[in-house]
């Protein structure tokens, strides 16, 4: 699907955040005297069955602009429904919230407008400073951690592990598949941990054009069991510093790139698992139009292309899913592994009309084919 023009703009609807009427609120908030002034609530936990009810509790009861602070450990039991326009924290990444035992959930924390299923984003969300662990060597469930379904929001610096679904969520359908009518745009996913997920580490579900414009920066995911980053929908993303390791499938995983950075990021390894298939590194396809760079990653394979009957690409852009493609590939350093299963670049415009790539100043090292160009497909050094 074609990326809508000017996404960082919110459809207004029920329950919907409208920037201009929140900017002359706030503004005359601030020329009052007697503005209200939000709080902060702090539940504390027992480490017992009862945990769940009381952070509920506490949301509930609270106000927009609140603070809820989760004074942990605390034993989560049923899902921890996120209201909107509040913070959410924990005292550092030693306040833990563990799933109990044969609690079988589907999330740990999630989106009023989620588990609501309403068809508007939810209003602004902060998660930061604890941990999830899904414990999942003792549930079947494939738990999230975080489903995320709500625009201007952030989770940072959140230790999320041990789940059989996906580490963090960023969801367009809510939990009984009803999709956004408007967008979920302009977040943040900076410093988290993800490691030893069954799913995604990462993963953005957006089966329309809702889920653009986030950063995604200086995370560390580990040890998932698909692929580390997987976006249905890249457009105008910024996936910067990310650091990826043990990934059975794709590294990064990019759908729909449209004015989107793909940079600096330390990839070591991908395609580790025992199943024969193409792996990617870093996989794009690109939207029409407008241009997006892949600029200044390492990509390598330390664990080596192992599966005999493995393709590994360490940068590719296989398809323009519309009309000509633009895209830069510059600086990236890509080392194989020295066997005959190797492509260091491969370009191809697939079912788009071109794909005019500006490929300049790569390193690529020991694999067997050091770039693919497909007909249809330009490349030069830029000027």
């Amino acid at each position: 699907m074609r990326k809508s023009p000017l996404p960082h703009r919110l459809v207004p609807g029920p329950g919907a955040f409208h920037r201009s009427a929140a900017a002359i609120l706030c503004l005359a908030a601030c020329l009052g005297h007697h503005a209200l002034q939000a709080g902060t609530v702090t539940v504390v936990c027992n480490n017992n069955s009862g945990d769940a009810t009381l952070i509920n509790n506490a949301i509930n009861g609270s106000s927009d602009g609140d603070e809820i602070v989760i004074d942990g450990p605390a034993l989560i039991t049923a899902t921890i429904k996120l209201k909107g326009k509040r913070s959410y924290r924990g005292n550092g990444r030693d306040t833990v919230l563990k799933q109990g035992n044969s609690a079988n959930l589907a999330t740990i924390l999630a989106s009023d407008s989620y588990l609501d299923n309403s068809a508007w984003t939810g209003n602004p969300i902060s998660v930061r400073h604890l941990t999830i662990d899904g414990n999942r060597d003792n549930n079947t469930a494939a738990t999230v951690g975080i489903i995320m379904r709500s625009w201007l929001s952030s989770i940072e610096d959140v230790s999320i592990t041990s789940m059989d679904g996906h580490g963090i969520l960023l969801s367009n359908p809510s939990a009984n598949s009803t999709p956004l009518s408007n967008t979920q745009v302009n977040g943040r996913i900076v410093g988290n941990f993800v490691d030893y997920c069954g799913g995604h580490g990462i993963y953005v579900k957006d089966t329309g054009n809702s889920i653009t414009d986030w950063t995604l920066t200086d995370n560390w995911i580990a040890g998932s069991g698909l692929d580390g980053i997987r976006l249905e929908n890249s457009a105008g993303w910024i996936v910067e510093r990310n650091h990826i390791y043990g990934v059975p499938n794709h590294a990064i995983w990019a759908d729909r790139v449209f004015g989107t950075s793909i940079s600096d990021n330390y990839i070591e390894g991908f395609g580790e698992t025992t199943t024969a298939g193409t792996w990617y590194g870093i996989y794009a396809t690109a939207q029409g139009e407008i241009a997006s760079t892949i600029n200044g990653n390492r990509v390598f394979n330390f664990g080596g292309e192992s599966q005999t009957g493995s393709t590994y690409r360490y940068i590719g852009i296989p398809n323009v899913n519309y009309s000509s493609g633009f895209v830069t590939v510059t600086g990236n350093a890509i080392r194989g592994a020295g066997t005959t299963r190797g492509t260091g670049l491969y370009y191809q415009k697939g079912s788009g009309t071109a794909l005019t790539v500006i490929s300049t100043g790569n390193l690529v090292n020991n694999v067997q084919t050091q770039r693919t160009i497909g007909t249809g497909v330009t490349v030069n050094a830029g000027l």
